[in-house]
């Protein structure tokens, strides 16, 4: 079994009418030489959670943090049409986000929750995680460029 020290939010970089889910970003990540989706869920437009990787494999996600990590994909992210970081997620995509991230608290005690521009130089997941968590995780608006 792996040592999961860390949960890492992400986005999919599509804009709100893109709605795709696990079988897109495999096809994705299977291009960029990945053996599959990269990621352990993904959290489409409705809601609905797609499973990518077993949480006892490796994933895909974030350079240098995957071997103890876990990755949760949301669908959304980016700016109809201009391109731009946008915190664009539905409110069913927050509320299954919240009961994942409690789910995975639960499971694995002490976990870190971040969002991957915390470990890269990447806007993604397009909304500031540290503030979501305060919030009671509630609903972020703010964008993160």
């Amino acid at each position: 079994m792996r040592n999961i020290t860390m949960l890492v939010i992400h986005c999919a970089a599509t804009p709100p009418s893109m709605d795709i889910g696990k079988a897109e970003i495999e096809k994705w990540h299977r291009a960029k030489g990945f053996f599959g989706c990269g990621y352990h869920y993904v959290i489409r437009r409705d809601g609905r959670v797609e499973k990518g990787r077993a949480e006892d494999v490796v994933g895909a996600h974030a350079l240098n943090y995957n071997s103890t990590s876990l990755g949760i994909c949301m669908v959304g992210g980016i700016n109809e049409g201009k391109g731009f970081a946008e915190s664009n997620f539905t409110d069913a995509q927050w509320d299954t986000l919240k009961e994942l991230v409690m789910d995975i608290k639960q499971r694995y005690k002490g976990i870190k929750i971040i969002g991957h521009n915390e470990v890269s130089t990447k806007a993604c997941p397009c909304f500031n995680v540290q503030k979501w968590l305060k919030s009671g995780m509630k609903k972020a608006t703010e964008n993160v460029t």
